[in-house]
């Protein structure tokens, strides 16, 4: 029976923390290190491309959770306008509890590394369609045509993250509560709801 990879996971919650926090340039893997607990030596066991490697994880994991949450909240909300409002709350909640110091994990890796680190930009691809195909499939279960879904949903995941990064600069949640809000009123204007 395999060894249950006991410090890769640390290494990966560390590395979305520290990138959102921080940007993937200013973390270091000493940083990694000290926030995880795990020995130097498990970075080159379980990441042996280096740093780069562990930012492909760190962005899928960001993906999965990320999709988990706008999966979760497509359960509970009625309706996509809904859940963009519920999702712009968590999110504007998050940056404060942060001091506005948090961004999202997938954007600050992506904007440092992307196009350069194919295996980054691949992970980053896979992580927005998956929350593109949620919102795509609440928007269809809205009554909207598969099409004119996806454009709306690729639309919300791009005005969301911008207004994150408006928002870390700004010092506000707002950016993230108005942008949510006009997306929610442009989807009702659409479904006549």
């Amino acid at each position: 029976m395999p060894a249950v990879p006991k410090h890769r996971q640390p290494v990966i919650n560390a590395a979305v923390t520290l990138f959102r926090r921080q940007g993937y340039s200013r973390t270091g893997l000493n940083d990694i290190v000290d926030v995880s607990g795990a020995p130097k030596g498990s970075l080159y066991h379980y990441f042996p491309d280096g740093k780069s490697s562990i930012a492909v994880a760190a962005v899928e994991e960001a993906g999965r959770r990320v999709a988990a949450t706008v999966a979760g909240l497509a359960e509970e909300c009625g309706s996509t306008a809904e859940l963009l409002r519920a999702h712009a709350r968590l999110l504007a909640g998050w940056m404060r509890g942060s001091g506005f110091r948090n961004g999202c994990p997938i954007t600050t890796v992506l904007l440092e590394l992307a196009p350069r680190e194919r295996a980054v930009a691949e992970a980053g691809r896979k992580a927005y369609a998956a929350r593109i195909a949620l919102l795509r499939d609440r928007l269809i279960a809205d009554g909207f045509a598969r099409p004119r879904a996806e454009s709306l949903a690729v639309l919300c995941t791009s005005a969301l993250q911008g207004a994150l990064i408006q928002a870390r600069v700004e010092r506000s949640g707002r950016p993230i509560e108005v942008t949510a809000a006009e997306l929610a009123r442009l989807i009702e204007t659409e479904t006549g709801r």
